[in-house]
């Protein structure tokens, strides 16, 4: 079962209501930048999520007016010294965003302020993300000297179009929600005391949804966008599940007796 309410341990809280999960990104002072530690942490609690019956959504935000800065730079010198570390150190962060993208329940990200580096890698593991009109953006690994993770890097092909991607990591150049929005990367932008609402809205229609149909285009998505034959084979079967699911003959049961259908995921 997630942790819940892990702020002081682990830099980030986690809460569930009503089927939506609710991440919290809690280092406001560092601009919610991550440390090894939070993205071992962040991996396990997503993994969880993604397991947890209760949940059906999963909504990613940071506290104090900022989304993310990325990887906690201060730590650098001790956890990416030196090749190795640093090998080590991406691997950790490439696994929360693996988490993100593999969770079988829908996430969406909710954006405000500096969405940043790692910041940015979270967001576009997401399936979807709304922002605020301040949110800026940015992928500065070439200011540093360092490569991205080449699966997180295929998430941002996806999320930006392969051109956005090229000029946001060869330049390490910030674009605001407006550019964006324009590109794909952002569903939409919304006023900042609407953020929370709306993001609080479209979890609520996931909700609502067929877990298992959901999860069987989740997986269609990513096997059209990867176009690795195992990924296909696998969206088929988990599409193949939804055939004989109770959820179908409840989907279908509804749309007969002209109500709202009522889906348990199985």
């Amino acid at each position: 079962m997630a942790v819940e309410n892990a702020s002081a341990e682990h830099g980030f809280s986690v809460s569930v209501d009503n089927g939506i999960a609710h991440l919290t990104l809690e280092r406001p002072q560092k601009l919610n930048a991550v440390t090894a530690a939070m993205w071992q942490a962040l991996t396990t609690s997503l993994e969880e999520l993604g397991a947890d019956e209760r949940v059906r959504v999963v909504i990613i935000s940071g506290d104090g007016g900022n989304f993310c800065a990325g990887a906690d730079i201060a730590e650098f010198e001790t956890v990416r010294r030196d090749a190795h570390t640093a090998r080590n150190y991406e691997a950790l962060n490439a696994a929360s965003f693996s988490a993100i993208r593999n969770c079988a329940k829908p996430t969406v990200a909710m954006i405000s302020g500096v969405c940043f580096g790692g910041g940015f890698g979270l967001a576009a593991s997401c399936d979807l993300r709304i922002a605020a009109p301040d949110a800026r953006f940015a992928v500065p690994a070439a200011k540093l000297g360092l490569g991205y993770p080449v699966e997180a890097m295929a998430d941002i092909v996806a999320s930006t179009g392969a051109q956005m991607a090229r000029y946001l990591t060869f330049s390490g150049a910030r674009i605001d929600a407006r550019r964006a929005l324009e590109c794909g990367f952002l569903l939409e932008i919304v006023d900042m005391d609407s953020l929370v609402p709306r993001a609080r809205e479209i979890a609520n229609s996931l909700a609502q949804a067929a877990p298992l149909s959901i999860r069987a285009s989740k997986a269609s998505i990513a096997a059209a966008l990867s176009g690795r034959p195992e990924d296909t084979i696998r969206a088929q079967e988990l599409g193949d599940i939804t055939f004989e699911s109770q959820d179908y003959a409840e989907g279908r049961a509804a749309f007969r007796e002209r109500r709202p259908a009522r889906f348990i995921g199985k």
